[in-house]
């Protein structure tokens, strides 16, 4: 198969202007011919991106493997190459393709925060060093070794092997940050400490990629003198881009209160006046690109910028480069080599040098073993300046077809094996089994009380904080809140929000909200919730506050909530319900629902779910608190949660615990025609140890907190039947408190309560939160439920399991 790109060599034929598209065979002419090549490359990419999505694969890899499969497509009939390929339409697709380049480049770097860069820490800096200079070191072996078992290399007689070492030492060492942000949102690994560091050193590989594109790229040619010239002035041009440039641009989009269709398009003017000045100053049109991407203001203008061309640049523009890079490689020049299988060898240990780097850093940084190898898997994730640097060797014939065709399989090879090994050994499941969260029941009153409060728009922050400052934190039992701003990522554009977060989730007042780089416009709810949560540090100095965000798709959000419990051992997830007051109506959003659903389903600590019913609105703390106590885990764990909020005489809350004793027909348990008599015994005897620590727990909880505290009172109510259940809890809200605290209870086994739960219309709140927060009620205070952690395991249905198992056994 002979190479579908040739030298760059072309006849350009001058034609009528006034006989566009008038031949019998339409793909004669340049542009139709474009369209065809456009839209071949856009049906190969949707075919392997759709096979290569549920392996957690970039999508740049689909793009150069249908590359390669049209190369084997056309390449089957002589007449295909000639319809689809010829000869004179390469220079269409280059120029549409370079095009595509500078727009993906420029949106690189828009994703990354230049005040990031400079604040990389020194360990994260490190590992990368390393991670660059042990590849350069062992890829220079590598190449040396190619030379050796190649057939064809021998052709360049020494010419240009300095050059070869150049690009291919350049190319080696690189990551991708912004490919690499992407591939961390979709293995939820983004705010692990592992994924962090990752993230880092990749932030710093690609500076050091793109400082050495501009340095050393120039002196790819013959002429040094001009290289150096070139390199000075490109220097030159960056600095005033940085110190001249960008602040003239931040302060005309501070001053521009619009930001609408037209500034996106004024701005995207420059990138192009920028390519254009690095092209003429002899280095690569996408440096210019990148550097104006990298200058420009974040916050709520990047995310409208993204927002317009994300989409179109990736779905339709840039898709030709890496197309192209595919019709390139020349798999056949590798079969034909006498020493192939040591080829194929060499293109496995290329990915070794980055692990081997950064296991060397577990000697020299707090970095453990298992993690560095998978940084080192993460940090092999390639992307786009390895591809244009072997681009542009390919176009300078400088790497023969051997060497570039052996670099662009290893870096596919790299790229796709990463997120396979890394999804197979860092699985959610499997590190929340080795994790066990304390429940706040099980947690000394003395110690720091870690919550995870989630929100999705500043009405429910402020409610959240409202409820958080109850609390009445002290220097002997400090809180710790960490406020997540859900994001729902609506395309690949807000994965750049994720990457800037992830930098910045070290810091414990997240600086992004008020760094230099932002500007008046930034995005008002990001701000806003941040200034709602950093108040409760602002008035208690005893609680620390850490604002963050989850930025994702709603379908698999719940999961990075599930990485931050791990991320930060928070003992308590805060959700807001789905429905929210708005006036006189609640406004609904099933989307949240669904959140809560599968956090609930497997969360990795207690949880709970705020109903809001102007908690917000209460003009101090001082709540008047009512908790509802039936039995069982829940309720204990609800139980320890309303003791915290009263546990100070003078906490100016007030808290009646009321236990209700199932008697009668409430008492009977319920019996499942499934269950046999062992089963049965089984329930039983969870049911009676259930009732024995309940017990417990409320004579410490009287000992300790009632006879002591006059803000506390306790009161015991039988209730016989369903119809006694809701007229006591209709006769309890006649006292309006302001918040209600009730275990969820879903494990209780009674025909009471499981003929309640068939009826209820939020399953999600219980039986008790259901009937609270039915509108046939009418009650107007809030209600708070909460759900133990391993309440199900700890019930019968865990010795159930076990003892079936030990049956099989």
């Amino acid at each position: 198969m002979e190479n579908l790109i040739p030298s760059p060599c072309y006849d350009v034929e001058a034609r009528n202007p006034n006989e566009i598209w008038k031949t019998d065979d339409i793909l004669e002419r340049h542009t139709p011919l474009l369209a065809v090549q456009i839209a071949l490359c856009i049906f190969f990419t949707s075919i392997f991106y759709a096979i290569l999505r549920p392996l957690r694969q970039p999508r740049i890899v689909a793009e150069v493997l249908a590359g390669f499969a049209t190369s084997l497509f056309v390449a089957a009939d002589d007449s295909l190459a000639d319809t689809f390929m010829p000869a004179k339409g390469i220079l269409s697709l280059e120029t549409y393709a370079n095009l595509g380049i500078m727009c993906y480049v420029f949106l690189s770097g828009l994703e990354m925060n230049f005040d990031s860069i400079l604040q990389v820490r020194k360990n994260d800096t490190g590992i990368a060093f390393l991670g660059i200079v042990i590849p350069i070191v062992m890829g220079m072996g590598f190449f040396g070794g190619i030379q050796k078992v190649s057939d064809t290399l021998a052709e360049n007689k020494g010419v240009y092997i300095g050059r070869e070492y150049l690009f291919w030492c350049l190319a080696l060492p690189l990551s991708s940050f912004p490919l690499l942000a992407r591939i961390l949102t979709d293995l939820k690994l983004l705010y692990t400490r592992m994924g962090k560091a990752a993230l880092r050193a990749a932030m710093f590989s690609d500076t050091y990629g793109w400082v050495t594109f501009v340095a050393l790229i120039p002196f790819s040619t013959d002429n040094a003198k001009g290289a150096i010239l070139s390199v000075f002035s490109t220097m030159v041009f960056i600095l005033l881009c940085i110190f001249v440039l960008r602040p003239l641009i931040t302060k005309h989009i501070d001053q521009d209160t619009r930001q609408n269709d037209s500034t996106v398009v004024f701005l995207l003017i420059g990138v192009f006046v920028c390519s254009y000045i690095t092209d003429f100053l002899g280095t690569h049109p996408v440096v210019g690109a990148f550097v104006y991407g990298l200058i420009l203001p974040h916050g709520q203008f990047t995310e409208l910028v993204m927002g317009k061309l994300d989409n179109f640049v990736t779905g339709a523009i840039s898709p030709l480069f890496f197309f192209r890079v595919g019709l390139t490689m020349n798999l056949r020049v590798l079969a034909h080599q006498k020493h192939w299988p040591l080829i194929v060898l060499v293109i496995l240990l290329l990915a070794t040098p980055k692990v081997l780097s950064t296991y060397v850093a577990t000697f020299f940084f707090d970095l453990p073993a298992r993690h560095s190898i998978g940084i080192g898997l993460l940090l092999n994730i390639k992307g786009a300046l390895a591809l244009i640097m072997l681009n542009m060797a390919w176009d300078r014939q400088i790497l023969s077809a051997v060497t570039f065709t052996i670099m662009v399989c290893a870096i596919l090879a790299m790229t796709v094996v990463a997120p396979l090994f890394i999804n197979s050994i860092y699985k959610p499941r499997k590190r929340y089994e080795n994790f066990r969260m304390r429940t706040i029941e099980m947690l000394r009153n003395a110690a720091e009380l870690r919550i995870l409060s989630c929100v999705h728009n500043p009405q429910q922050a402020i409610c959240m904080v409202t409820l958080l400052k109850t609390f009445n934190a002290n220097r002997i039992s400090p809180l710790h809140v960490f406020g997540v701003h859900l994001v729902e990522l609506t395309g690949e554009a807000a994965a750049a929000a994720t990457a800037l977060l992830a930098d910045q989730m070290d810091h414990h007042l997240m600086t992004h909200f008020g760094s230099q780089d932002s500007t008046i416009s930034q995005s008002k709810s990001e701000s806003t919730i941040s200034n709602i949560f950093t108040t409760l540090q602002k008035e208690d100095n005893t609680i620390r506050v850490d604002n963050l965000q989850a930025v994702s798709d709603y379908r698999t959000i719940h999961e990075d909530i599930h990485s931050l419990v791990e991320q930060n051992l928070t003992a308590l997830i805060l959700l807001p319900f789905h429905k929210q007051p708005n006036g006189l109506e609640e406004e609904t959003n099933e989307a949240y629902r669904e959140i809560n659903l599968k956090v609930m389903q497997d969360a990795p600590c207690s949880m709970a779910l705020l109903v809001d019913r102007g908690l917000g609105l209460v003009s101090n703390t001082n709540l008047h608190i009512v908790m509802v106590f039936v039995g069982g885990p829940d309720d204990r764990e609800a139980l320890a949660f309303a003791w915290r909020m009263v546990r100070i005489g003078n906490s100016g809350n007030t808290l009646s615990m009321v236990r209700i004793i199932l008697a009668g027909e409430a008492a009977e348990a319920r019996i499942s025609t499934s269950d046999d008599a062992k089963w049965a015994t089984i329930r039983r005897v969870d049911d009676e140890r259930q009732q024995v620590l309940d017990g417990e727990y409320i004579d410490s909880f009287r000992f300790k907190a009632v006879y002591n505290n006059d803000s506390i009172t306790y009161s015991e109510e039988e209730v016989h039947n369903g119809e006694e259940l809701v007229s006591l809890l209709q006769a309890l809200d006649k006292d309006e408190c302001d918040l209600y605290i009730v275990g969820q209870g879903n494990g209780r086994n009674t025909i009471v309560f499981s003929s309640f739960m068939e009826w209820c219309d939020n399953p999600e709140l219980g039986v008790i939160g259901d009937i609270i927060a039915s509108s046939s009620i009418g009650s107007r205070s809030s209600v708070l439920v909460v759900k133990q952690f391993g309440s199900e395991e700890k019930g019968c249905v865990r010795q159930i399991q076990q003892s079936s198992g030990a049956d099989d056994v």
